[in-house]
């Protein structure tokens, strides 16, 4: 495996099944949060370690959860490496997701950036440092309003988040749909779209 141009042997995974031996009929899973922690599983109760391992089951049984990468160690050489996560991969995926629903765009785009650093300081094993608990601070206040239901399919490796609710959701129908109800008055779209294009408007004029 330490060739990168090598596919993995089957045998270097052992908590999912290949993609392709998967069954053809996808299984759905909803995942229930509650402040950024996930709570429930088809409307069931666990604690963390219990629900990660039977998402491990689940996502295993459907070829979810394998990851080839090559990746930067510590001391500066490159890796190629192995994982196996088929219940933190849904994890991952419905978090995420609910988080685009309720978390404002300035917060989003912003966490995004610091979740790479947040990464990096994990994998650098700086658990206890001043700007690890900064970035948890940050963390925790993001999570505060992530509470909700994700409901993901998985299907021969693949896993789709096919819906999503929260008491916290950002999205309102009336103001996003092209049918009857629509409550987004577009003429004020004119007006944005000069003074946000005007810059660049003015720039191509020099460049002629």
């Amino acid at each position: 495996m330490e060739d990168p141009w090598n596919e993995p042997p089957e045998d270097a995974y052992q908590m999912s099944v290949s993609p392709k031996d998967a069954p053809g009929k996808p299984s759905y899973a909803e995942i229930g949060f509650e402040k950024g922690v996930p709570v429930k599983l088809n409307g069931k109760k666990y604690k963390p370690v219990d629900l990660i391992l039977k998402l491990n089951e689940i996502g295993g049984k459907n070829g979810v959860g394998r990851t080839d990468l090559v990746e930067n160690r510590l001391v500066g050489i490159k890796s190629r490496e192995i994982y196996e996560a088929p219940g933190g991969w849904i994890l991952h995926n419905a978090h995420k997701d609910l988080e685009r629903l309720v978390l404002d765009r300035e917060i989003l785009h912003y966490k995004e950036a610091a979740a790479l650093k947040y990464a990096e300081l994990v994998y650098y094993g700086l658990w206890f440092t001043p700007l690890k608990s900064a970035l948890d601070a940050f963390i925790d206040e993001t999570q505060k309003k992530v509470t909700g239901s994700v409901k993901v399919k998985l299907l021969k490796g693949v896993i789709s988040v096919v819906g999503r609710k929260s008491p916290y959701s950002l999205y309102k129908k009336e103001m996003a749909t092209y049918e009857a109800g629509d409550k987004f008055d577009r003429t004020v779209a004119e007006g944005f779209i000069k003074v946000w294009g005007m810059p660049y408007k003015k720039r191509m004029s020099y460049e002629k």
